[in-house]
């Protein structure tokens, strides 16, 4: 009987420690649910066109899955942080593809969450200054607002056919 009830208990625990409904075993889900949500994020992004080049960001590798983070910041809340890489270090559309990306994702995203876009550390030769442009929601409604880059903006972000 105590073999029984042994085996039962360890049984039980690895239930709840693989569920996360163990005290103190959250970890293991949320990390799950964080990364599927990076998986969320990396589908709506990758079939993004490139402002002057018949490709994907995928396809040119300017966005990966592992560009994507998602961390949880409350109760159905989510930080979502891309990181970037143009193309060349001198990308001169290096900050519409940044307004492209959280355009579609500021449409797509179907959890609460906040954006921070960022070019990748030392592969733009002005990644600072586009930083902040890119992540400046008065900027960014000022730029769509000008309907020339909206035109453009939204060839990059329409889904193909």
């Amino acid at each position: 009987m105590s073999l029984v009830l042994g085996l039962l208990s360890h049984t039980l625990g690895r239930v709840l420690w693989y569920s996360g409904l163990r005290r103190g075993c959250h970890a293991p889900r949320k990390q799950a649910m964080e990364q599927d949500k990076a998986l969320e994020v990396y589908d709506i992004i990758r079939t993004i066109r490139d402002p002057e080049k018949p490709n994907t960001l995928e396809e040119l590798e300017v966005v990966t899955e592992s560009c994507v983070e998602v961390h949880e910041i409350g109760e159905d809340e989510y930080l979502v942080i891309i990181r970037f890489t143009p193309t060349v270090p001198h990308c001169s559309l290096a900050t519409l593809i940044g307004l492209c990306l959280r355009i579609k994702l500021q449409r797509c995203l179907p959890f609460r969450h906040k954006l921070e876009i960022y070019i990748s550390e030392g592969t733009h030769s002005t990644e600072e200054d586009i930083n902040k442009q890119i992540n400046d929601k008065e900027r960014v409604a000022a730029a769509m607002e000008n309907p020339n880059l909206r035109e453009i903006v939204e060839q990059c972000v329409t889904e193909p056919d």
